[in-house]
């Protein structure tokens, strides 16, 4: 199986409580690989990630002298690091340990069949031994860092953002595109929960980043090219349209913040006299002291309608198909500041689904209080805004009345806008941020990497990657923030070494792996006399993308070389036969 030296291997297999020894024969999974090549030892674990488990493997990795390890278990998105350091405190290089997943990818995907889950089993944990078994010590890389954050961005999320790492003693440069930091947050009235103004909260955050030594605000300003890697980019900024500015900085936040949709002409009535959008109205509502008018007039009748340039599945063109959170919090809240200002106002909440969630719920239960009316239509029956004779006429299907037809003669119609993408095609070309099929900017994962991207020291925060309340968007600027402190101040990171690799001897320079890499970890480089390609370890992500396009087969990934990959496609093959 495999042309070096004798290895010593160690497979562990574990029931996971149930979770896969319902549904996989495990005992069974034993039998097949202890005969394997290499192998020394094979045992079952109820649970394998326990501390018992694992001081157990530690003494057999130790007295067996094993080289290699694998460990069938669950998901390696939640233990591989787990086992990778009880693999280093037995004295056992991490990276040859190898996690096989037969819970989610065997257990779990096929309990309607024992037999069937069981064989997948064997052949999967059988491909993870031949890896193992070519697997060799790799090292973590370490990058040493500056201590110098850049955020992009002065709304609250980058702000509040700035003064954490300000907090923990990091220097911090803000970027923003308008003249003046604020976001949208800037142009708004009271808020819920602390009823302070919008304005109000920003001049404070504003005020305070002034105050700091270690934070520098440029304003008109954006973001033009961009080097480096992760602990230390090197970034240029164009201030005022003519100044350039070249900073060195270990960690990059984008907090660009969302923009209002803007509804099409016509739709629910957008374009008519009275028809205006929740960012309007909140406007109207700030600037009103002791009554409520509308160009001069009085405002007897309110007409929210929800969902607007939200959850649009209908659709065909540019679809917003997402919710976008706080919507419905904010048309609930509107109206109650609208009966503040004019408590012998009609108001009307026309809504599919209302979602004041969590806390919010009690807006909601105040609006009702306070004679709010809400209405609920069907997606394919939308309401029906005209204008007759000067006055604005709504006509709705009311579902909580069984569907009958309701006009409602009104003032305002507020269409209760959502949340889209900022558009900023040169930021993401500049920066190569990953984009979601929303346009909203992509995390990794939603739940285990919720701020972090796939360029390490890129973080994203606030309704930049996706809607949000203004208290969820300062969770992420502070999680963005302590991500950003815990790789600056060590003074370095540890990158994993599982990238690319040349071989100089193969390599004929073809530029081939250059423009098929998407983090611009490859370039061409002089090697005693001959152009070669270069792999940056720092850039690669080892996502292999330069492996198949190189027609001389001289680039392998660390930990899944060619001979691996080949190794556990034969292993498969052979159990299949």
């Amino acid at each position: 199986m495999t042309d070096m030296t004798e290895r010593k291997l160690g497979v562990y297999i574990c029931h996971c409580g149930g979770n896969i020894s319902d549904y996989v024969n495990v005992e069974k999974v034993v039998d097949a690989v202890k005969g394997e090549p290499d192998v020394v030892t094979v045992k079952t674990n109820i649970f394998t990630c326990s501390d018992a488990a694992q001081q157990d493997m530690i003494s057999e990795i130790q007295e067996k002298k094993l080289d290699g390890i694998v460990i069938a278990s669950c998901s390696p998105k939640l233990h591989l690091n787990t086992f990778r350091a009880m693999a280093e405190r037995a004295g056992l290089n991490p990276y040859q340990y190898t996690q096989v997943n037969i819970r989610e990818q065997c257990s779990w995907a096929h309990t309607h069949s024992k037999d069937a889950a069981t064989d997948k089993a064997i052949k999967l944990v059988r491909a993870g031994i031949a890896r193992t078994g070519l697997s060799i010590p790799l090292s973590r890389l370490r990058v040493d860092t500056t201590p110098a954050a850049l955020v992009i961005g002065a709304g609250v999320a980058g702000l509040r953002a700035a003064l954490a790492l300000s907090d923990m003693g990091i220097s911090v440069h803000i970027v923003e595109l308008a003249e003046q930091p604020g976001g949208m947050v800037g142009k708004w009235g009271e808020m819920f929960p602390n009823g302070k103004k919008g304005s109000e909260i920003i001049d404070s955050l504003v005020k305070k980043v002034r105050q700091r030594e270690n934070i520098n605000l440029f304003a008109n300003a954006k973001i033009i090219e961009k080097s480096g890697n992760v602990g230390k980019f090197s970034v240029k900024l164009l201030v005022n349209g003519t100044d350039t500015i070249s900073l060195i900085v270990g960690g990059i936040i984008v907090a660009t913040g969302f923009d209002p949709y803007a509804p099409l002409s016509g739709e629910f009535g957008f374009g008519l006299y009275g028809v205006i959008t929740l960012p309007e109205y909140e406007e109207l509502l700030a600037q009103s002291a002791g009554s409520l008018k509308y160009n001069g007039r009085d405002i007897d009748t309110v007409t929210y309608m929800y969902c607007v340039g939200s959850r649009e599945h209908f659709k065909e063109d540019n679809p917003h198909a997402y919710c976008s959170r706080y919507c419905c919090t904010a048309g609930v809240h509107a109206a109650l500041r609208t009966a503040e200002l004019r408590p012998e106002a009609h108001q009307f909440h026309l809504f599919r689904d209302m979602r004041t969630y969590g806390k919010y719920e009690v807006l909601y239960d105040e609006a009702l209080e306070k004679g709010s009316v809400f209405l609920r239509y069907e997606e394919s029956e939308p309401p029906e805004v005209t204008l007759e004779d000067g006055s604005l006429k709504v006509r709705v299907k009311d579902r909580l009345t069984g569907g009958e037809e309701i006009e409602i003669a009104t003032d305002l119609v507020v269409l209760v806008t959502g949340m889209v993408p900022r558009a900023n095609p040169e930021l993401v070309n500049v920066l190569k941020l990953p984009v979601g099929k929303d346009g909203f900017f992509n995390e990794i994962h939603p739940k285990l990497k919720p701020v972090e991207t796939v360029i390490d020291g890129l973080f994203i925060s606030g309704a930049a990657q996706g809607p949000k309340t203004l208290a969820e968007s300062v969770a992420s600027s502070m999680a963005a923030s302590s991500k950003v402190g815990a790789l600056l101040l060590k003074g370095y990171i540890d990158l994993e070494p599982l990238v690319a690799k040349v071989d100089p001897d193969l390599c004929v320079w073809c530029g081939a792996c250059e423009q098929a890499c998407p983090y611009g970890a490859v370039q061409r480089i002089n090697c005693d006399g001959k152009e070669i390609a270069g792999i940056n370890p720092v850039l690669c992500k080892g996502e292999g993308a330069c492996v198949p396009v190189c027609p001389k087969q001289a680039i392998d990934v660390e930990g899944y070389t060619n001979k691996q990959i080949e190794s556990m496609i034969e292993a498969l093959a052979r159990e299949a036969a």
